[in-house]
């Protein structure tokens, strides 16, 4: 469905992200006004020895980070559609420099609250902490909260869909992934066949059943590749140092932030191997799909192959019209 949201019109996918995000952030305030009077009134026992029995190990830390990190990815994925932002080089900065403090705030008060009201061992047993919140503050209205928390998925879902989808689109321009990936419909300027690659390549890794698995899936290569970003930076800082910058930060960050990054790759090396390798695995899967269907000449390729691309081809152009047909009849119907 949100493929589809974000395939039809880009307003349509951001209209859905403004909805999702004000309905996400009444709910948590409701959540930290409901902890803050409970810690008024003296409910403060859950707060003692809040950090009895934590693990001290590296390794535990690192993939804790992960899941804990996995929250805020949103500072990055607004890069990735720098090129839809108007005016990116004050506009974007501007836009992580505010977002950052407001998110880190709400959240750290967020679990303040939960911690609040609910015990350590009801916090680990539950499978949905506000919904177990919501069960035991918020009485006959208990049902708003589980409803902003479907929200709230659905708009980091979209947020993830639009973002990755941009990514896919840039990577086949820059000549990293297939051609057909960089295309985009003539009237609604969104990237159809980078969105449709995007919602298989979903589909195939909801094969992982553990979400917590896949998060260590997904932050062991993340992580990794960001760092390496990062790294890129300082190399052409120091290479070409008179190159034009629209952004310039002091070397400290960036420095600091590769230093991490090592750690956040290293030490899961070690602590939790077997995911790590998976990791490796599911980056590496795509050094072959890039030499045989980028490197590679197209008269070079095997038959099998370009044949199975000019399907692919053929595949698309009949999504382009079953999606303006959708649309016009969403059109007529609205």
């Amino acid at each position: 469905l949100l493929t589809f949201v974000n395939c039809a019109y880009v307003k349509w996918g951001t209209r859905v992200q403004d909805f999702s995000t004000y309905a996400k952030v009444i709910a948590l305030i409701a959540v930290i006004i409901t902890g803050l009077v409970k810690i008024g009134q003296g409910h403060t026992q859950n707060f003692e020895d809040l950090f009895d029995g934590s693990s001290q190990d590296p390794g535990h830390i690192a993939l804790a980070l992960y899941s804990a990190l996995f929250s805020y990815s949103g500072w990055d994925t607004l890069n990735f559609v720098t090129e839809e932002i108007k005016n990116p080089e004050r506009n974007l900065p501007l836009a992580i420099a505010i977002s950052m403090p407001i998110v880190t705030v709400i959240y750290i008060l967020t679990n303040v609250a939960y911690y609040a009201i609910l015990p350590i061992n009801a916090i680990l047993d539950s499978e949905a902490v506000a919904v177990t919140f919501a069960d035991q503050v918020f009485g006959v209205m208990n049902w708003t909260i589980p409803l902003a928390v479907a929200l709230s998925c659905f708009g980091g879902l979209n947020a993830s869909i639009l973002a990755s989808s941009r990514l896919f689109f840039v990577g086949s321009r820059e000549g990293h992934l297939p051609d057909y990936l960089c295309m985009i419909h003539v009237h609604r300027y969104t990237p159809i066949p980078a969105l449709l690659f995007n919602g298989m390549m979903a589909l195939i890794y909801l094969c992982v059943e553990d979400v917590f698995r896949l998060i260590n899936y997904y932050s062991f290569s993340y992580w990794f590749f960001v760092g390496l970003s990062i790294f890129g930076q300082l190399y052409l800082r120091w290479k070409q140092p008179d190159r034009k910058r629209p952004l310039k930060l002091s070397l400290f960050y960036p420095i600091v932030f590769c230093l991490l990054t090592i750690f956040l790759v290293v030490v899961p090396l070690y602590s939790d191997t077997i995911n790590s390798l998976i990791g490796i695995g599911i980056a590496l899967s795509g050094v072959p799909v890039y030499f045989l269907c980028c490197y590679t000449p197209a008269h070079k390729r095997p038959l099998q192959l370009q044949s199975l691309i000019g399907k692919r081809a053929s595949g698309l152009s009949c999504c382009f019209h079953i999606l303006n047909h959708l649309c016009r009849f969403l059109r007529q119907w609205s």
